[in-house]
């Protein structure tokens, strides 16, 4: 038997999946927890037309992201901090001084929890971090930590 996967379900498959299974499994199982739906043709048709809608989605997806990449990697971000007389910062740079400087410097509104920094930050210098944007698509980012 046919069934349309509504939510994911282990050893099986993900969400707005077609899988086979045994009729007993579907109609005592899946069907009534509502994991999934019957496949009918109808049910089919709504299962193609999720699929392009997500299709679409992840292409406006990418376009941002790409565009995010591009104004990124134009030039370094520029991070502000306090120093003493050596070079070294008091303290360290956080995800959401980059956060806050990237929307300062490029305009786009980047949440801290999506930011990584690779390299702990405790001098003035070039350093590398992550913008994690989901599904592997990471993007790099230089920023540069100027003593104040």
């Amino acid at each position: 038997m046919q069934v349309i996967l509504i939510k994911d379900v282990d050893n099986l498959g993900a969400s707005n999946e077609l899988v086979s299974v045994r009729p007993g499994y579907a109609r005592n199982y899946l069907i009534p927890q509502k994991y999934a739906i019957e496949a009918s043709e109808s049910n089919k048709k709504v299962l193609e037309e999720r699929h392009k809608q997500i299709r679409k989605r992840e292409e406006k997806l990418m376009a941002e992201i790409n565009s995010v990449r591009a104004a990124l990697a134009e030039s370094p971000i520029k991070v502000g901090a306090k120093t003493g007389t050596s070079g070294k910062i008091f303290g360290s740079v956080t995800a959401i001084q980059i956060a806050r400087a990237i929307r300062e410097q490029k305009g786009y509104e980047i949440d801290r929890r999506r930011i990584t920094i690779l390299d702990e930050v405790k001098e003035v210098g070039t350093f590398k971090a992550q913008i994690d944007f989901g599904k592997d698509k990471i993007v790099e980012l230089q920023f540069e930590v100027a003593g104040e």
